[in-house]
């Protein structure tokens, strides 16, 4: 019996991770043949993690913090999303090479969309963070043609450098992109997302209430308990907290799509994730 096909995700941490899972149910109800795990890489190991897991026939992986800058830097060939952003989330080993694309963004706008009931465009948004996984979003989120973005982070050239390398997209899509001061950006939003890794941190809401809105979006891109901070902070100021969960379960369906060439049912897998977490599992 041929052994199925590997898979994995690979980050640091990586034990709360819900990608296997995820993944798991997509394969079976898709009848694909593949196995998916968490493998727990050292801060300065993903060259040797990924040539191991290559070597050991990996089909594919997902790169999670703190990881999504380098692994662009070491694919061979990248789809345009990951050059526009810098960074990968979803990774295809083939013909001894690595190539790199970035689902975080496409995940990110369907569960805003389709799960939150919040159209984007015409919005003002608020991005907190410049790093990989900012990066990964801020493409997919211009393309929805908010009014505004603004980007902020506790290093201010990083955000300032984000911004200069999406300037021509933004111009193109008619939106105005600009980096604020992050201890006082002196404007509310109607969508904030929090993309740093303050959450995991267990750090307080990176940025002051005074960005919110009546009924505003409060978006932490992780999920769980490492959210919930932030999401207690959004409720607490009237605005409407949604977690990552559900672009997890989104971008792991891009993901999927890319190495499989089906699209499993996301909708139906982060109702059964949201029961099975809701149950203790």
């Amino acid at each position: 019996m041929t052994a199925p096909d590997l898979y994995c995700v690979m980050g640091n941490p990586i034990a709360h991770s819900r990608s296997p899972w995820i993944h798991a149910r997509f394969a079976a109800l898709t009848g694909e043949a593949m196995h998916y795990e968490r493998r727990l890489v050292p801060v300065d190991g993903l060259a040797q993690a990924l040539g191991e897991f290559a070597a050991a026939g990996g089909r594919g992986c997902n790169i999670t913090v703190p990881f999504k800058l380098e692994a662009a830097r070491l694919a061979q060939h990248c789809s345009e999303r990951v050059r526009l952003a810098g960074a990968a989330n979803t990774l295809s080993f083939k013909d001894g090479a690595i190539h790199a694309d970035n689902t975080d963004g496409l995940g990110l706008v369907a569960d805003i969309e389709q799960g939150a009931g919040v159209q984007l465009a015409g919005r003002d948004l608020l991005l907190v963070g410049a790093g990989g996984a900012a990066a990964g979003v801020l493409g997919p989120l211009l393309q929805r043609r908010p009014r505004r973005i603004a980007v902020v982070n506790r290093t201010a050239a990083r955000a300032q450098a984000l911004v200069a390398s999406h300037a021509a997209l933004a111009s193109l899509q008619n939106v105005e992109l600009l980096a604020l001061d992050i201890q006082a950006p002196e404007a509310d939003f109607d969508v904030i997302i929090n993309a740093t890794a303050s959450s995991l941190e267990g750090a307080a809401a990176p940025v002051p209430a005074s960005v919110l809105r009546a009924g505003s979006l409060a978006y932490d891109m992780m999920y769980g308990p490492a959210a919930q901070g932030f999401l207690d902070w959004a409720t607490r100021h009237g605005a409407q907290a949604r977690d990552g969960l559900g672009m997890l379960v989104q971008q792991a369906a891009e993901a999927f799509a890319i190495w499989r060439g089906l699209r499993p049912p996301a909708g139906q897998v982060l109702g059964e994730l949201r029961a099975a977490i809701a149950a203790g599992a």
